[in-house]
């Protein structure tokens, strides 16, 4: 499972022209779903996202995650990021989650970092989305679990 993380002032994500999910400053994760994927490993993410240090403590070190912030999270749901890109140049998706496996873990992502955190935002499984943010920093870490 992994987790593309990028610290923003802002972010949202629009399915045909509507905002279904929008934060101030806070996470925006891109999640990808590989086919051996687990609910633990679901669970083990969503614990991470929330405890992650990458916001800036009084001494300009990043000490503080998004709990401690009180920042929001957007969970978007990127197929993509699973790809193989090892060779050639056209990416493979043989690492890749079946979409009903795929949006099922997503969801115990979903649900577990709502559990966790108040103010989460989500993307839509399957939909074609816009995606907007203002990376702060940048800002941008790959987290694989």
């Amino acid at each position: 499972m992994i987790a593309l993380l990028q610290r923003c002032d802002e972010a949202n994500v629009t399915v045909r022209g509507e905002v279904i999910g929008n934060i101030q400053r806070g996470l925006l994760a891109l999640i990808g779903i590989e086919h051996n994927d687990t609910e633990a490993k679901a669970k083990r993410l969503a614990k991470r996202l929330i405890d992650y240090r990458i916001f800036a403590d009084n001494n300009g070190k990043m000490n503080l995650s998004v709990r401690d912030i009180g920042g929001g999270i957007l969970l978007v749901p990127q197929f993509t990021l699973t790809a193989k890109t090892d060779k050639g140049t056209r990416p493979g998706f043989t690492n890749t989650a079946v979409p009903k496996e795929g949006q099922r873990l997503f969801n115990v992502v979903v649900d577990e970092t709502r559990d966790l955190h108040p103010d989460v935002h989500v993307g839509r499984f399957g939909a074609e989305m816009k995606v907007t943010l203002v990376n702060d920093g940048p800002v941008t870490f790959w987290l694989q679990v």
